[in-house]
């Protein structure tokens, strides 16, 4: 799989989806006012994409987690980090918000 990415415009404040960030050079890119997060390869069960810097509610054997949980780690995209113990999400997956949008989740 082709890595793809979205970019928090720090300038801006939104999101640049993939389609958006074709139009940008490589050193707009690599300036300080972009964040690049990473696609994990994975959809929640509503068929979002999830990214780096994504909020998930995730379902374990026990039911739903009640703690938002971050996405950290693309390179092993079923490592959901929170503020205290990693966890692996083996059920479904929800995206609720980012880190940037809702980082009241993140305190």
């Amino acid at each position: 799989m082709v890595p793809k990415f979205r970019a928090w415009d720090n300038e801006c404040k939104v999101i640049r989806e993939y389609d958006d960030l074709k139009g940008f050079t490589l050193d707009a890119l690599d300036a300080s006012d972009f964040e690049l997060e990473q696609y994990t390869g994975l959809k929640d069960k509503n068929g979002k994409e999830i990214y780096e810097g994504d909020f998930l509610k995730v379902k374990m054997e026990d039911g739903w987690q009640t703690i938002p949980l971050l996405v950290k780690n693309v390179w092993d995209p079923h490592v959901w980090i929170n503020e205290s113990d990693p966890y692996y999400a083996v059920g479904e997956m929800i995206v609720i918000g980012n880190i940037h949008k809702s980082p009241t989740y993140w305190r």
